[in-house]
């Protein structure tokens, strides 16, 4: 059966955490969507995952910092990218004017690097 929903319904006001919701998964994929508002990782976490994840900004706006990058991403809407597992990364800021709403696909790794496309779709 199709389960309709809409990515933007049902955001909650005054967040007292990082809300992260699994909205669909199988065979070790898993989609999310995490809302924040001027949430960012607490000091000295980083992320650290077995799983190849793929993040977009839909909404506001936000800075990822990978541990070995100098300078953090930035993120507007639509902006993406892809995390390779075990690549250390925490969110170092997100906007805490307007709801920063992030879709999020964890997938496994395989015997072979994924193909990752740019935004003119050339691979990488």
């Amino acid at each position: 059966m199709m389960v309709p929903g809409n990515l933007l319904d049902g955001v909650a006001e005054g967040l007292p955490d990082e809300l992260i919701e699994t909205l669909a998964g199988a065979g070790g994929v898993r989609i999310e969507r995490i809302v924040s508002k001027g949430h960012s990782s607490p000091d000295g976490f980083w992320y650290d995952q077995e799983s190849w994840e793929w993040v977009m900004v839909v909404t506001g706006a936000a800075r990822l910092r990978m541990e070995r990058e100098p300078e953090p991403l930035s993120l507007g809407p639509g902006d993406y990218a892809t995390i390779p597992p075990h690549t250390r990364h925490r969110v170092d800021w997100t906007d805490p004017e307007v709801d920063t709403v992030w879709l999020a696909v964890h997938y496994p790794p395989g015997p072979t690097r994924p193909e990752i496309h740019g935004a003119a779709g050339e691979c990488r």
